[in-house]
């Protein structure tokens, strides 16, 4: 999953900057279309900036965006019915401020951490609670980590980038059923709509459960790649510019942003290529807490280890 986030963020965020350089105006467009959020703000006590540049990566399920009719064709439940926005994934990448690889690092979205005004609870609770500013700054008091820029894509959005691009194509050795999400897939390779994409990458309908989901993911989204960096859609402005605005539309960046720091970011990670490290901060158990359920605790020596070498742009232990 770490390498599939990896390469879709790399890619997508690529895709976005050079079409929007194609065309006399484009780049203003997409830049004032972003959506833009308050996600890193000062408060008291707040960690100095260490070396290098940290970017906070969250993949969540708002449906912000999304009409009735097409929550209903996403099968999403609507925004009433989501009890509040939660994240998917929850990843810190570390630019360093010399010449060493970035490091990704995974935030297992089920970590304890105390939530500043509410109490202990899992770490993507931060975001349904008080949004990204919340999330950034529960992810820098429990990493040490200054947050400089945060990238956030929406699920509404993912599903339009699908539709944007006439599909993409999967291969599936088995049917799948998941009559929660009116989902119906037949066995075999077939081009899957915005609709049945994601509900293809949500659907836990199976004895696998979250691990056949994250291949489902991977597989998917691979695909989604491929074909978004594609000639077939890059050199077909009929394909290309719907896929611009769409994906301007499922980017949300925080306030101080441009996209010329989406540039930067897909730049760093384009020439950190297969050197780039990746790492889930370490754990050290699971708990089961009261009125929160199970949780994973962090090796705490050993996750302090590894931000300390972050902060001040050491090597990994």
């Amino acid at each position: 999953m770490r390498k599939f986030l990896r390469r879709a963020t790399r890619s997508l965020v690529l895709v976005l900057v050079v079409l929007a350089m194609t065309g006399l105006g484009i780049t203003s467009y997409v830049d004032h279309a972003l959506t833009r959020v308050p996600a890193s703000t000062d408060y008291a006590g707040r960690t100095e900036p260490g070396g290098g540049t940290n970017w906070l990566l969250v993949g969540s399920d708002s449906r912000e965006g999304l009409t009735r009719e097409q929550e209903q064709d996403l099968v999403t439940g609507g925004t009433a019915d989501a009890e509040g926005a939660r994240t998917d994934t929850i990843m810190l990448l570390h630019i360093p401020a010399g010449s060493g690889a970035p490091t990704l690092v995974s935030l297992p979205r089920d970590s304890l951490v105390d939530i500043r005004g509410h109490g202990p609870d899992k770490l993507n609770a931060a975001y349904a609670t008080g949004g990204p500013a919340l999330l950034s700054r529960t992810v820098e008091e429990r990493t040490g980590l200054r947050v400089d820029h945060y990238l956030e894509i929406g699920l509404g959005g993912f599903a339009g980038v699908v539709d944007a691009i006439d599909g993409v194509r999967v291969c599936l050795p088995q049917p799948i059923e998941d009559p929660k999400i009116s989902l119906s897939l037949p066995a075999g390779c077939q081009n899957l709509t915005g609709a049945q994409a994601l509900g293809f990458v949500r659907t836990r309908h199976f004895a696998g459960g979250d691990l056949q989901r994250a291949e489902h993911q991977r597989q998917f989204l691979t695909a989604l790649v491929d074909k978004a960096t594609s000639r077939e859609v890059l050199l077909n402005p009929l394909r290309s510019v719907p896929m611009t605005w769409r994906l301007a539309d499922t980017i949300t960046v925080g306030d101080p942003d441009h996209l010329d720091d989406l540039g930067e970011l897909g730049y760093q990670a384009s020439l950190a290529g297969t050197g780039l490290a990746t790492e889930t901060v370490p754990v050290g158990g699971t708990d089961d807490l009261p009125g929160v359920g199970s949780v994973l605790r962090w090796d705490e020596p050993r996750a302090a280890a590894l931000f300390d070498a972050l902060r001040h742009d050491r090597p990994l232990p």
